[in-house]
């Protein structure tokens, strides 16, 4: 604007008129000054379509784009095709029957929509095979198959071996498109997922943040949304995703009477304390006591934290142990896996949580005939429209 004043100034004759002679020389050098100052001014317009936080209209696009993985046997397609989005890719199935999609957004994002679970053996398997590992390390899949990763900077972190399996079929995959997509000028990615996509979701979001400026670009941007997300890894492995995604990044939307968010089973023992805690030495809640007050204390303590012990250990036989065994048979080559002393499970992303109301559980009443019958997409569709209608 500075320029167009100078420029102003320079071909008039000081009363605000032009020169006739100037008339078509100032016209023409105010439209090239003008145009670039307006690009410059939309540019960082056209930068980046995603933001932080939860946007209702946005997250109905990517539940449609999510609902057009036709093959989770609970949902019939009976949503409207997420208009403005083309799939133009669907991976084959590996693994657990693991399966992603990428569309292409008009507004410039792409999705990365990750399969929830299938009616298959090998997909419930996934869920169940609920042993922690650490979240960071080498997972050996079938022979002469290794997949390397960093989920979390935080040593203590452990995520969901069953999960990380979907995820160590389907990463590589993943970031070799991002890379050509970033090739045709493409930077931002939206990840979605339903259920068990969801969670893998999240450990993809992981991920892909510390992939960043090694085996994909360090400019690109993601936003991860996960609906009836069930927890992905311990309260430490919740700590980071959610310090990594801070400011919005990553939301959880909740049907407050879906069961699913709720598993795996949460477990908490002293030894998932931080350091420090006087839990795990009773005798500090007691200092100043007598001898056989702090004597008493710590056998109350030792108590109550072997019945925490054992409840945890029994969870872990069936849910990680036994398990296991059914994997090794259906993954050729999968080795024995040795699994976290924990199953401090817990909830990753910013909650969206929505309340059923009265009409609500008069359309899904609890008869007994559906265990998901609060967790599939009409559910959620209604509670969405509920409280973020469409605007």
């Amino acid at each position: 604007m500075f320029v167009l004043s100078v420029v102003e100034m320079v071909f008039s004759s000081g009363s605000g008129k032009l020169f006739p002679i100037s008339n078509y020389l100032y016209f023409m050098l105010r439209k090239f000054l003008l145009l670039p100052a307006l690009f410059l001014f939309l540019l960082p317009l056209r930068a980046r379509h995603l933001q932080p936080g939860f946007d209702g209209n946005e997250f109905r696009k990517m539940f449609q784009v999510s609902a057009y993985q036709v093959d989770t046997p609970w949902t019939k397609m009976w949503m409207a095709y997420p208009t403005g989005y083309t799939l133009i890719y669907r991976s084959p199935v590996s693994g657990l029957d693991n399966r992603w999609d990428l569309w292409k957004g008009d507004d410039s994002v792409d999705v990365i929509s990750i399969r929830g679970t299938t009616a298959s053996f090998d997909s419930w398997l996934e869920n169940f095979y609920a042993g922690l590992i650490p979240a960071n390390g080498s997972l050996d899949m079938e022979k002469g198959k290794k997949f390397d990763y960093h989920l979390a900077d935080d040593s203590s972190a452990c995520v969901h071996i069953g999960w990380m399996i979907g995820l160590a079929n389907i990463a590589p995959d993943v970031v070799e498109h991002i890379n050509s997509e970033y090739k045709t000028g493409r930077r931002e990615f939206c990840i979605m997922g339903h259920s068990q996509g969801g969670a893998i979701g999240f450990l993809l979001t992981s991920y892909l943040y510390y992939q960043k400026g090694k085996s994909i670009p360090a400019d690109v941007v993601f936003k991860t949304y996960g609906s009836g997300t069930p927890k992905p890894g311990n309260l430490h492995y919740s700590y980071d995703f959610d310090f990594i995604t801070r400011g919005g990044w990553a939301l959880r939307v909740v049907n407050a009477a879906d069961w699913v968010p709720e598993v795996p089973f949460t477990l908490q023992t002293l030894n998932d304390l931080n350091k420090g805690s006087p839990f795990t030495d009773a005798s500090k809640l007691v200092k100043g006591a007598n001898f056989f007050v702090k004597i008493y204390a710590k056998h109350l303590v030792r108590k109550m934290n072997r019945s925490a012990r054992r409840a945890r250990k029994r969870f872990a036989h069936y849910l990680a142990k036994k398990s296991g065994k059914y994997v090794r048979k259906e993954i050729n080559g999968f080795p024995k896996q040795q699994y976290e002393p924990s199953l401090n499970y817990a909830p990753c992303g910013v909650p969206i949580i929505m309340e059923p109301d009265a009409y609500y559980h008069k359309l899904y009443p609890d008869d007994g005939k559906s265990i998901f019958r609060h967790h599939g997409f009409g559910p959620y569709l209604y509670l969405l429209n509920l409280y973020y209608p469409v605007t």
